[in-house]
């Protein structure tokens, strides 16, 4: 489990490509201290597994899974990612839970400054939108982030100016690709009201709530 409150800033220093999958190996100087063989570390919002830790080299296998499903299909060397070991029992939830695993990728559409921070709009898959209510918790590169408006297909956040130094964000420009999670509760909720909804997306309507004699 991760709280998306980031650490730190590491560097890619090799993508080892093999067939389907790669190994992924970051700089990360002092963010992530020591940790063991098999712990997990969010790079950039996506849970992975240390299989080698060689001072604060760390490396990183990555599945076809995992590339198909997030912005990983990119990676490269030099590229800069948000980092964030994972939290112990008892840790502050200082921002919201999250599991590290990337539901989709979406789109940076504009960045504008707002005060002395910025406003940062994302397009997201339509299908994602049902997750999405304003003042709730998203997931946008490994950063827990709230959404301040929900449009028919985006949403903007608000970005103070130390999430925005201290996280690879100031990193990106129109038409970037960053990670999305979206909030657990929701797609548990989802999950549950299936049985009652008649419905695959498990969306609950007027009709809905007839059938199940909420309302009359």
């Amino acid at each position: 489990m991760f709280t998306g409150i980031v650490a730190g800033i590491g560097t890619v220093k090799n993508v080892m490509r093999r067939e389907g999958d790669f190994r992924l190996a970051i700089d990360t100087g002092a963010v992530v201290e020591a940790p063991s063989l098999g712990e997990s570390v969010a790079v950039d919002g996506v849970c992975l597994t240390v299989v080698e830790a060689n001072g604060g080299i760390l490396s990183f296998d990555v599945s076809l899974e995992t590339i198909n499903r997030t912005d990983f299909k990119e990676m490269r060397q030099g590229r800069e990612v948000n980092l964030e070991r994972a939290m112990a029992v008892g840790d502050r939830l200082g921002g919201h839970i999250m599991q590290g695993h990337v539901d989709c990728v979406g789109v940076l559409k504009k960045m504008d400054r707002a005060g002395e921070g910025y406003e940062m709009e994302v397009e997201l898959p339509r299908e994602g939108m049902r997750y999405v209510v304003e003042k709730g918790s998203i997931a946008i590169s490994g950063i827990s982030l709230t959404v301040a408006r929900a449009m028919e297909r985006s949403i903007t956040v608000a970005l103070i100016p130390h999430t925005f130094l201290m996280t690879n964000l100031k990193t990106k420009t129109t038409g970037s690709k960053v990670n999305i999670e979206y909030d657990i509760i929701a797609k548990y909720v989802e999950n549950l009201v299936k049985p009652y909804t008649g419905s695959s997306e498990g969306r609950i309507t007027g009709e809905m709530l007839k059938r199940s004699g909420f309302i009359k």
